[in-house]
């Protein structure tokens, strides 16, 4: 019987190489667009979800994985795992945390479920050190205990496309939506413990751009980070863009480039970028 399960959900962000080459199980989060529903990375790829976002997002949606998937997982992980960490996109915008402790409690399965309290790269960046951990001989329990010091060492930021489509999910109220398209304000969110919140209202998009880099340019500057992971919702040509110019600046920064996961592009709109990363 092998011994550790790696269980997460679609917003991980791991690509599908990772994942199968180290056996995660991930739990697929269901994308609503034009009325039709897709499995993400399963019915449906990231870009596609993009592609698709372009042409039909207004009123799409996002919803967690049916409770009996979770079931159905962890009654397979008892039979051929010993034990199993799970590690979740933040508990504030999703149900995958409190559907996966309520799950393996039923299958009497034995996992550590974290909440990782974010989403995207730096969920994925938890699940690689990790791994990396078990790979090294580091004992469960210390494992478990230096993934439950992540949440608190994970940065992520935002850069919005459409204030309307945010206004749709409830990610922002209708009178925020107006005057930030009237004044042609830029709203940059930040992950805070878990939540969404606006971190900063910012009147050109240059300006939100150099905000965001200054974010980067304080933290290299700590030697906390070496990696950092460049985000986009189908903009994959800005996403290089941002990596040129963040690699002149900070030439032994390691930049990743991925899709933003579609559970927050859904929400953020077509084109929206983030950066994230997770301090060491």
């Amino acid at each position: 019987m092998k011994k550790i399960a790696w269980i997460t959900d679609s917003t991980c962000g791991l690509s599908q190489e990772f994942i199968d080459q180290h056996n995660i199980f991930v739990l697929p989060m269901i994308v609503i667009i034009n009325n039709i529903s897709y499995r993400e990375d399963i019915d449906v790829t990231k870009d596609e979800v993009y592609a698709l976002l372009s042409q039909f997002g207004e009123g799409a949606k996002t919803s967690q994985p049916p409770f009996g998937e979770f079931i159905e997982l962890y009654k397979k992980l008892k039979n051929e795992y010993e034990l199993g960490i799970a590690l979740h996109a933040s508990s504030e915008l999703t149900g995958t945390y409190q559907s996966s402790i309520s799950a393996a409690k039923m299958e009497e399965f034995p996992v550590e479920v974290i909440d990782s309290k974010m989403g995207s790269y730096a969920l994925g960046k938890m699940i690689r050190n990790g791994i990396k951990m078990e790979q090294e001989g580091v004992p469960y329990k210390d494992i478990v205990a230096k993934l439950k010091t992540y949440p608190k060492k994970a940065e992520m930021y935002l850069l919005p496309k459409s204030f309307e489509q945010m206004k749709r999910s409830g990610r922002v109220s209708t009178t925020q939506a107006v005057f930030a398209n009237l004044l042609n304000i830029n709203l940059i969110l930040q992950f805070d413990n878990g939540k969404v919140i606006v971190e900063s209202k910012i009147r050109s998009q240059k300006k939100a751009v150099q905000h965001l880099f200054q974010k980067v340019e304080e933290v290299y500057k700590t030697g906390n980070i070496k990696e950092l992971g460049i985000m986009h919702a189908g903009a994959k040509e800005i996403a290089n863009q941002w990596k040129e110019e963040l690699k002149k600046l900070h030439k032994n920064l390691k930049i990743k480039i991925e899709p933003l996961v579609p559970v927050a592009g859904i929400h953020a709109g077509h084109g929206t970028m983030a950066i994230s990363w997770l301090k060491e």
